[in-house]
């Protein structure tokens, strides 16, 4: 009687910790049954699991439609720019002059060339002209060129949405450009609004880094009703603030500037007149440097492996469209997005991947028409896992569960607490009716699988469709052929 009466706890114990001693087993009826949610009704979804060593079909469902990936598309530009740039490429940008120079004064023109860095901070512009001034430069006789013309000028991405223009993630692309911050979210300023004690005094603002390249119309006030916001109005940079915020409430904006090379302009000369250099000429927006012109500063960015991290961690859109460019300046001298695209296509041929099945047309994935399938992702996961630089894309990639932000990233607070926690190294993406989730995962086995699922079309909240992602990726911590 006494020993029944402990084998029953022990049952009891079992029970409670989630079958300790046997874990469930998923198979292609899992995957079916998952599909079969109430929550895809009318929706278009294309999924695929692979074994990722011998590239073995696992499970399938529409593994050829095309949909919009949204942010799964940096997987492609990613891969595609570690092996067309490379792991060591830098970003530069340079400060160059075409005079001589005569004890304090610079004869000719004075050159800030932009090479495409999103990731140049008001401080390494600062840093460039201290090194100026460091040469006993004070006088520039001729103009101040800003040099934007290693990129086009083609500004934004094919057929991206207009209510996307002033976001942070909508900023235009420029090959001189600045970031606010160390998640560089080049061609943006952040916008810090704080309302004072007092109900219906006007808000305070603060921009970092500080310009007055924009202008400000502060109708925000202090009070109730939380409904502060601020835009900017179309073809300008009058950022417009309205509503009431909490009295004694911050609040953090990031807005996209018009003409992120103009930006520039206004920070790099406060940066020049904070060293005492005057220049005696114009302004110029968008001359090209000469070629015998002298190298005088140089800002070199981190190297591509490492600027992987914040990319895809955060999925940052201005970074993966400077990527793209740069592709199409180093293989046709030529820094366009079609350039670029055509970059990406070449390297898919190389791994023995077909570009002719999907379409794209930017580097972020914002644009709806980029086309993807679930077999073109997972043929590249598994191409991309054969690449000498696969640990450096892989470890970029976000981490479910993770807390650290700069390892879990857009995963960071999904699946915690499941067997896919600190498991699955994936890429988010998401847009109105587009969610994606396409990576890597150890299955029951501890064998490493490669999927893909795509869904399209939905109506209402995300929330269900990534619920049905995060329980893919559990049921595939749990397979077995």
């Amino acid at each position: 009687m006494h020993f029944g009466r402990w084998l029953h706890l022990l049952c009891l114990s079992l029970l409670l910790n989630g079958c300790a001693s046997v874990s469930p087993t998923s198979t292609s009826a899992t995957l079916d049954r998952m599909l079969a949610d109430p929550a895809l009704n009318g929706a278009t979804v294309s999924l695929m699991v692979r074994d990722a060593r011998s590239g073995a079909t696992l499970y399938q469902y529409n593994p050829r439609t095309r949909l919009v990936p949204a942010s799964n598309l940096k997987l492609l530009t990613t891969a595609a720019a570690m092996e067309v740039l490379g792991p060591q490429y830098r970003f530069s940008t340079q400060l160059r002059g075409n005079g001589v120079q005569q004890g304090e004064r610079l004869t000719g023109n004075l050159y800030l060339r932009g090479l495409g860095d999103p990731t140049t901070q008001l401080a390494d512009y600062q840093a460039l002209a201290a090194q100026l001034a460091s040469q006993g430069v004070r006088q520039v006789q001729g103009d101040l060129v800003f040099d934007d013309t290693w990129f086009d000028t083609e500004r934004l991405g094919v057929d991206w949405a207009q209510d996307d223009e002033s976001t942070y993630y909508g900023a235009q692309i420029s090959a001189l450009t600045v970031s606010p911050d160390t998640d560089f979210d080049a061609g943006t300023l952040i916008v810090t609004a704080k309302a004072p004690a007092t109900a219906g005094q006007p808000v305070s603002v603060v921009l970092s880094p500080p310009t007055d390249y924009v202008q400000l119309s502060n109708r925000a006030v202090s009070g109730p009703g939380n409904t502060y916001g601020i835009t900017r109005r179309h073809g300008t940079n009058l950022l417009q603030l309205t509503g009431a915020l909490a009295p004694g409430e911050q609040r953090r904006e990031w807005v996209s500037v018009w003409e992120p090379t103009q930006l520039v302009a206004n920070l790099f000369e406060q940066a020049l007149a904070q060293q005492g250099i005057k220049v005696l000429g114009r302004r110029v927006i968008g001359g090209a440097t000469p070629n015998t012109a002298t190298l005088l500063a140089e800002h070199q960015s981190a190297p591509l492996q490492a600027l992987i991290t914040p990319l895809l961690k955060l999925s940052n859109n201005n970074m993966s469209e400077a990527l793209l460019k740069a592709m199409g300046r180093q293989t046709a001298n030529a820094g366009t997005a079609q350039a670029g695209v055509a970059a990406v296509a070449a390297f898919m041929q190389r791994q023995g991947l077909d570009p002719a099945t999907l379409s794209q047309v930017d580097g972020s994935g914002l644009s709806r028409r980029n086309l993807v399938s679930s077999q073109n992702l997972t043929d590249l996961l598994l191409a991309t896992a054969r690449q000498p630089w696969f640990k450096a894309w892989y470890d970029a990639l976000p981490i479910a569960g993770n807390a650290n932000r700069m390892s879990g990233g857009s995963l960071r607070y999904r699946l915690r607490g499941t067997p896919a926690e600190n498991n699955l190294h994936a890429k988010t993406g998401s847009m109105a009716g587009v969610s994606s989730l396409s990576g890597y995962i150890q299955d029951a086995d501890g064998r490493r699988l490669v999927f893909s699922m795509l869904s399209n079309n939905y109506l209402g909240d995300a929330a269900p469709i990534r619920a049905l992602e995060n329980r893919l990726a559990v049921a595939l911590t749990q397979w077995r052929d």
